[in-house]
């Protein structure tokens, strides 16, 4: 569980970074999950942007791929939603 001020810090960080993934109409599948775990494991922070043919509530699926990849939720603004995990093998971000 994040506190403010780390979720203050990773906003800050994501405010750089461009969309890694797309959740279209089709919505989350098993497949998407897999990558994102891996891409969360060697950036940590990822921003994820929701299309708009997707009709489905976007903070039911932020908290669904934070469920699913045991990941943070760092924000939901719009149509992007930016999720974080502790990196095992290669920690790049120091969260104060």
């Amino acid at each position: 569980m994040l506190t403010g001020k780390q979720k203050r810090f990773l906003r800050s960080k994501a405010h750089n970074i461009d969309p890694t993934f797309q959740i279209g109409k089709a919505g989350i599948n098993d497949n998407m999950i897999d990558q994102l775990q891996g891409i969360l494991e060697n950036r940590e922070l990822i921003k994820i942007h929701v299309l708009q043919n997707n009709s489905e509530d976007k903070n039911d699926l932020a908290q669904t791929l934070s469920d699913a990849t045991r990941s943070d939720i760092v924000q939901v603004i719009g149509s992007m939603i930016v999720l974080y995990k502790e990196s095992r093998d290669n920690k790049q971000i120091q969260l104060p």
